[in-house]
């Protein structure tokens, strides 16, 4: 421990005896200043870095809400056109136009046409995954003491 407290201390003292020339002392002067410069040249650029991800991001949250606007200023032009009252009319009032007749079908008729859907005892069948993802979806499970 000693020794290195004699190091230390003969390091300062023939630093100090070099700062005496002044070419030296110009040199350290100068090597401060360019590292001052320097430090202070990243700064700025660190935070015009900053600033060019915060204008990109207000930028593309202004062009989402540009799209958001614009399609709402067209969903509302649908909802005030002839063609959606009509539809509405129909759906909601079972209303028709003049000259139209409206057909009912019975429940089971409509019923025979459609697509038949199998099921297995009130069992629903799994869609296996992929055999990585199964493998890490059972160690999650595992770890988390989930059966």
């Amino acid at each position: 421990m000693q020794t290195k407290i004699r190091y230390l201390r003969a390091f300062v003292t023939d630093f100090i005896y070099r700062l005496r020339d002044i070419r030296f002392a110009g040199q350290v002067l100068f090597v401060l200043i360019v590292l001052m410069i320097s430090w202070s040249g990243v700064k700025a650029i660190q935070m015009n870095f900053n600033l060019q991800k915060q204008i990109a991001t207000n930028k593309q949250e202004n062009y989402l809400q540009q799209l958001q606007n614009s399609n709402l200023k067209l969903q509302n032009e649908y909802y005030q056109s002839k063609q959606y009252l009509e539809l509405q009319a129909r759906r909601n009032f079972g209303l028709a136009m003049p000259g139209e007749q409206e057909i009912l079908v019975p429940k089971h008729v409509a019923l025979s046409y459609a697509p038949k859907i199998n099921i297995n005892d009130g069992q629903s069948s799994k869609i296996k995954a992929p055999t990585l993802q199964q493998h890490i979806t059972d160690w999650v499970n595992f770890f988390l003491h989930r059966k």
